[in-house]
């Protein structure tokens, strides 16, 4: 190489250092390299590794050990120095080497604190190959190890040195912890396997060319890292798909998961959506609303789609969602045109169910159990166009909204039946899934219960572990139950909701709370053609939107029995009036949890996602949460999607990643 050519490749460099430097003062930002010694105190240390020669990726390479020429050198190391600077000189003259017979073959030494590199010697190396785009860089390298805490970012750190032993690559580095069992999950491998110099090459081939496809999508610096889009990206896609896509595809896939990824860098990446259309309009102003109205183009008809995974014939769950189907269409007449989709109870069927319901037309989907999810997301990734529902609760993904109802609201009240009807205070409660929702249903039982006696105790059981814990409390004695609630009205089969234990051994109904999921459909759809479905788009930006809905918009209601005593219907009635109109609400009174924590004062309202993802019980309730591997394994597919624990459950080379 020539001196004139170096000489070039410094004018170069030296130009795209002055700019970086710009726009580091204009944005606030520190124009030079990070200096190690500044940041760190020795009691952020717990000891130091010595890694060897490794391959640097040159991208996390940030600063400098120590802050000697820090100034020569803007953040990205492109030079700052002028041209006749003897740092320019020696600059050339390693640029000459590089692409010379010789080349730059010593490694540089650096230090490596929390996946971040920072140059002791070679500083000038290091600038020469990034103004190059060399991708690595040869470094004798020391690893300075955090002291153990619970911040999330040491914690994602301790993942990733444990990672290390298995891939040997710094670029495979995630900022939330538990990340890096689900990239191997991901790519089909054990939760242990150590990669191959194979795998290893083949991973970084297929890195690089999604991170060009990111970089193309975002040419602003990333809030989350490669790998993290990566994995995002792997909800959708395969791995290998990414050598069959061509750039533009690759281009376009990245892009249809892009709003997904900005989400997983949000601190808040859901909004729970309390309030129906209805409700909130009571509360706009009148030129608010007005405007709205003036601006908008409504849609005047609408097809919809209902992907169900059983038959209404084998699921009660799936028959109180066709009833609400049925409601729909009876309420919206010839404005709406429905199809049903039944018994896709593989991805593979529930893919082509939403492929064949797209192709149709349609520009609504319900796809009424959590485990359709997957099939929802690959849906939205390619055709943004439809309005796609899934039901379940605090899902983090743009283009699927997700529904669900405060049946705690029902539980409430059937604990404050409870409390009424028992003359010992023992009081049974059989549980579905430790899912969202349901620990603050069992909580608003247990406050319920206490309301109207305040010595009630509940003892709780879980249907997800032993299959007959109805019988198992009437057995030890408890003559009040709270089993599993009528999943609509028209399917009353003793023993539902809340019974009573007679002493024949019977069971007996007293009451229960239930989905009057038509109710949520014909508000729902009503919502799209009024323009509220686009306008919280507007609202949240770019916030997932999960619909929690409960008495107030009569998704939710208590069935009672006509053998009720008349005062305990008046409190309920009186209770449920309370809840709908808001001067009672369960959760804001005095709360002990079972280990005696203050969880509310009695006067703190518990926001939606506090109440969403309880997972904790209060005290008065004798039982606990059900690990993972206590489950029954019909009930581990739905609490690894669901489940207040999800995110601790390793994850399975089959099934959804989330």
């Amino acid at each position: 190489m020539s001196r004139q050519e170096a000489t070039e490749q410094y004018i170069r460099a030296l130009k795209l250092g002055q700019k970086n430097y710009k726009e580091c003062i204009v944005q606030g930002r520190y124009p030079y390299p990070q200096v190690l010694d500044e940041i760190l105190d020795e009691h952020m240390v717990t000891g130091r590794v010595d890694m060897g020669v490794i391959e640097v990726p040159t991208e996390q390479i940030v600063g400098t050990k120590s802050a000697g020429r820090r100034s020569a050198f803007a953040s990205d190391f492109m030079p700052l120095l002028d041209l006749d600077t003897e740092f320019a000189q020696k600059w050339m003259s390693l640029c000459a080497a590089h692409l010379g017979d010789e080349g730059i073959r010593d490694p540089i030494r650096c230090y490596e604190y929390m996946g971040r590199f920072y140059v002791q010697e070679g500083n000038k190396r290091v600038s020469v190959l990034k103004s190059y785009g060399a991708p690595t860089i040869p470094g004798y390298v020391i690893r300075v190890v955090p002291a153990w805490s619970d911040d999330p970012a040491i914690r994602a750190y301790y993942d990733f040195m444990a990672s290390y032993r298995m891939t040997g690559l710094y670029r495979v580095h995630f900022s939330r912890p538990g990340s890096f069992a689900k990239l191997q999950a991901a790519l089909g491998f054990e939760p242990d396997h150590v990669w191959t110099a194979d795998e290893r090459q083949h991973f970084v081939a297929g890195l690089t060319y999604f991170r060009d496809a990111l970089r193309k999508q975002s040419p602003e610096e990333l809030p989350v890292t490669p790998t993290d889009a990566l994995l995002v990206w792997l909800r959708v896609y395969a791995f290998e798909q990414l050598w069959s896509f061509s750039a533009a595809e690759l281009n376009k896939s990245v892009a249809a998961v892009w709003p997904d990824i900005k989400l997983f860098a949000a601190d808040k990446p859901i909004s729970v959506s309390t309030e129906t259309e209805e409700q909130k309009a009571e509360e706009v102003p009148a030129p608010n609303l007005f405007g709205r109205l003036l601006h908008a183009v409504f849609p005047d008809h609408l097809n919809v789609a209902f992907v169900n995974e059983y038959t209404p014939e084998e699921s009660d769950w799936v028959h109180a969602h066709d009833l609400g189907r049925q409601y729909l269409e009876a309420m919206m007449g010839d404005k709406v045109t429905v199809q049903v989709y039944s018994g896709v109870q593989s991805g593979e069927m529930a893919e082509k169910a939403m492929q064949e319901a797209a192709g149709s037309g349609v520009q609504v989907i319900f796809a009424t159990t959590p485990t359709l999810i997957s099939a929802c997301r690959k849906l939205a990734a390619k055709y943004p166009g439809i309005r796609i529902l899934n039901c379940s609760a605090s899902m983090p993904y743009a283009g699927v909204r997700t529904y669900y109802s405060r049946i705690y609201e029902g539980k409430f009240i059937t604990g404050a039946i409870a409390g009424a009807m028992s003359r010992d205070g023992e009081i049974g409660y059989v549980a579905s899934n430790p899912i969202f929702g349901v620990p603050a249903s069992i909580n608003a039982f247990a406050l319920g219960a206490r309301l109207t006696n305040p010595r009630a105790r509940i003892r709780l059981k879980w249907f997800c572990v032993e299959e007959d814990a109805m019988r198992a409390l009437a057995s030890q004695g408890v003559e009040v139950i709270s089993n599993r609630d009528i999943p609509s009205p028209d399917r009353i089969g003793e023993p539902w909701g809340l019974c009573q234990a007679e002493p024949d051994g019977t069971l007996h109904s007293l009451a229960s709370p239930y989905w009057h999921w038509g109710n949520f459909y014909v508000k729902l759809v009503r919502s799209i053609f009024s323009g509220g479905w686009d306008e919280l788009n507007v609202q949240e930006e770019e916030r997932a939107v999960n619909y929690w809905w409960g008495m107030s918009s009569r998704t939710v209601d208590v069935l009672l029995s006509p053998d009720l005593p008349a005062g305990v219907a008046q409190l309920v009635q009186i209770l449920r009036k309370g809840i709908i109109d808001g001067s009672i609400e369960p959760f804001r009174r005095p709360i002990r949890s079972q280990d005696g924590q203050v969880r509310n004062d009695g006067e703190k309202w518990f926001s939606p996602e506090e109440i969403l993802h309880m997972d904790w019980l209060c005290e008065g309730v004798e039982g606990s949460i059900p690990a993972y591997d206590q489950l029954l394994p019909v009930s581990r597919t739905l609490v690894r999607l669901q489940g207040v624990y999800r995110d601790q459950i390793p994850p399975e080379k089959e099934g959804t990643m989330l």
